[in-house]
């Protein structure tokens, strides 16, 4: 994959949950901007790496059911997705709420998507939609027509968010070959004029291989653009393995609506008093009248 410029997080403003690395580590975290389509590859899936939904900071319970997971989500609630990399590299994240990249709302190939980078065995922590390199505006459970996508005119994918992985390439040494045979001036001269040619590798690196390197319900749950907060960002560059090491899709509803697909079970109905009167029963065997 090209080396892709990568937005790294600064220090902690206003916002204790939009830190990405910051408050994990110093330095800050990253997103990877955007970088040029590389080969489809399937991911390989890893259930060592984690999103999840917080909400006032505590992580919402997750439900597997139909082969998938759901949350529930809390009308009118702020929430922030926290990402963790089990990985001893840095890893960078392309992140997408209702089918929006996180970073710039575009909708794009996860290999064409910008990313945030987050450090070997690191957590980091995305509140918002980044508006800027200093602002993004929050997260928040509403409804579909209230929704950022809706609002875009991109609506196809409320309900859904979406994270795939991919790996930073290890960096390569490389080794000089042992001295040649003493020969003749002649072949010596074609020595050094072949060692002093790139070889098909590093040209690669340099060139082309490297470029491209890198209908609405108010019921329904969905994602909204809420207030504005203060969330410094930077670019840095970051070469990233074609083929991404995992990908998390985890699925959002209210309450009644995971009723109803099956994955919350229904709720008892309060007995009918009426029933309850006429199961109504005389004398017990009790000697004594007892304690309320």
């Amino acid at each position: 994959m090209k080396r892709g410029t990568v937005l790294a997080l600064g220090a902690l403003i206003a916002f204790s949950l939009l830190w990405m690395i910051s408050t994990v580590q110093p330095g800050g975290a990253f997103v990877a901007a955007a970088q040029q389509r590389g080969e489809r590859v399937a991911p390989i899936y890893r259930e060592d790496f984690a999103v999840e939904i917080l909400i006032d900071g505590v992580p919402q319970e997750k439900y597997p059911a139909r082969g998938k997971i759901y949350v529930e989500a809390v009308r009118g609630a702020e929430y922030a997705l926290r990402i963790r990399n089990p990985l001893p590299v840095r890893v960078a994240v392309a992140l997408s709420v209702d089918g929006l990249n996180t970073i710039d709302a575009k909708r794009t190939t996860a290999h064409g998507a910008s990313k945030w980078v987050i450090p070997p065995h690191g957590t980091i922590t995305i509140g918002g939609w980044q508006m800027s390199s200093q602002r993004a505006r929050r997260f928040y459970f509403t409804s579909e027509p209230d929704s950022y996508a809706a609002k875009l005119g991109r609506p196809s994918d409320i309900g859904l968010i979406s994270a795939v992985f991919f790996r930073e390439q290890s960096r390569v040494t490389e080794i000089a070959p042992p001295p040649l045979p003493h020969r003749d001036s002649g072949t010596r001269a074609e020595t050094e004029r072949r060692a002093q040619q790139p070889s098909a590798n590093s040209s690669a690196k340099s060139g082309p291989a490297r470029d491209r390197a890198i209908a609405p319900d108010d019921d329904y749950a969905a994602t909204g653009i809420g207030r504005s907060v203060g969330n410094n960002v930077y670019l840095v560059d970051l070469n990233l393995e074609p083929r991404p090491v995992a990908s998390l899709n985890m699925r959002y509803e209210y309450r009644p609506e995971l009723v109803r697909l099956g994955v919350l079970p229904r709720p008892y109905p309060e007995p009918d008093p009426l029933r309850r009167r006429e199961r109504a029963r005389g004398f017990d065997e009790r000697m004594f009248c007892p304690e309320p």
